[in-house]
């Protein structure tokens, strides 16, 4: 047996501890051993409605050419945000994401080089150790680790994995985050929506439901809104709203009725009209907030960045255009903002970032010897 090999069986044996539900891992155990190749690096978008993973091979590859990217395997599960469903689902969640890549092409833990982990909830140091705690539980002790924000992903897949600029997220929540080059970082919004992101698709629907039950008492406008909603919701009255909002308040389950509010703006809806609008200039206000906060625009006001868009909130493939109305309310106060809509999604973004921290510390390491 190798040298190499040895090692790799030690780290398989003694290194990778076995979690709670360490069933995720046994198709490992019918995995011939891995050859000691260049190795793969995982990363992984994590939010309250889904969780990505995507593994790729640790080569060098075109940053410029998004579509050709060497993609080895996609896998999704569900929410991995720890304040919506708890430390220990959102543990294993982030587990069995993982696993399912790897398991798809044919790598086992020993083969990972490095695993960048950008995750919805992530506010404070503290969630970062507390999470990358739960990964040294899972790979071996050489494999490189980075925890970030979401968001943090989300501005690497419009940027090639540069973290320079501002991202605006508007998808059932919403957060603006943005970086220097000098790596200086300001975020606004983002603190869910008890603490008011009311630019987010959440923050749409609840306006929308609460101008239903608004119009339904008599203390508010007639809206299309009610007809549209109880139809969509399979409802007969107003009434019947309360009992299905707290049957289930999850964000994501209130955020899907988006769409139903935007039919009806495009409709005439005057109260559905009113909400769109407010909510362009919310996502508008937190952008704002960091480029002035982090001088994004230069001293004048007028340097170019990019802008970085991304979410269900602000696809563009609807005549009342979110993401555009937002562009058009920033561009009045920073005439360089250059929006970018991403050809890749931002898993594909946390694993360019997995691959840039990685290199950058192989050639510091190289630089000190």
């Amino acid at each position: 047996m190798k040298l190499e090999e040895k090692e790799e069986v030690t780290l398989d044996a003694v290194d990778m501890k076995r979690p709670r539900n360490g069933e995720i891992w046994d198709f490992e155990l019918d995995m011939p051993m891995a050859d000691g190749g260049a190795g793969v690096i995982l990363g992984l978008d994590g939010g309250t409605t889904s969780t990505v993973c995507i593994c790729m091979p640790l080569i060098p590859f075109s940053h410029s050419q998004p579509e050709s990217l060497p993609i080895l395997a996609r896998a999704v599960a569900g929410c991995s945000n720890h304040n919506s469903v708890g430390e220990t689902a959102a543990r294993e969640t982030l587990e069995q994401v993982m696993a399912d890549a790897l398991s798809k092409c044919g790598s086992k833990r020993s083969s990972v080089r490095a695993v960048c982990l950008a995750v919805s909830g992530v506010n404070h140091p503290t969630d970062q150790q507390r999470i990358l705690g739960w990964l040294r539980d899972i790979f071996p002790s050489n494999v490189r680790l980075y925890v970030q924000n979401d968001a943090v992903a989300a501005l690497a897949s419009g940027t090639m994995g540069k973290l320079h600029g501002c991202v605006l997220i508007a998808g059932t929540g919403t957060i603006a985050y943005g970086f220097t080059d000098d790596g200086k970082e300001a975020r606004a919004a983002g603190a869910g929506p008890v603490l008011g992101d009311w630019g987010s698709g959440y923050g749409i629907a609840a306006q929308a439901l609460t101008a239903v039950v608004k119009a339904h008492d008599g203390r508010g406008q007639d809206t299309m809104l009610t007809s549209s909603i109880l139809k969509t919701l399979g409802l007969s009255s107003a009434d019947e709203l309360i009992g299905w909002t707290y049957a289930d308040p999850s964000w994501a389950r209130i955020a899907a009725l988006v769409p139903v509010v935007v039919s009806c703006a495009e409709a005439g809806d005057e109260v559905a009209n009113k909400i769109l609008l407010d909510s362009v200039q919310e996502l508008a206000s937190s952008v704002k907030a960091v480029v002035e906060r982090l001088a994004l625009c230069g001293k004048d006001g007028k340097g170019a960045f990019p802008l970085v868009m991304v979410g269900g909130v602000l696809e563009a493939n609807r005549r009342w255009d979110i993401g555009k109305e937002v562009v058009n309310c920033i561009s009045k106060h920073f005439p360089g903002v250059l929006p970018i809509r991403p050809k890749v999604e931002p898993a594909v973004g946390a694993a360019w970032l997995a691959w840039n921290f990685f290199m950058k510390e192989c050639h510091r390491e190289i630089c000190r010897s």
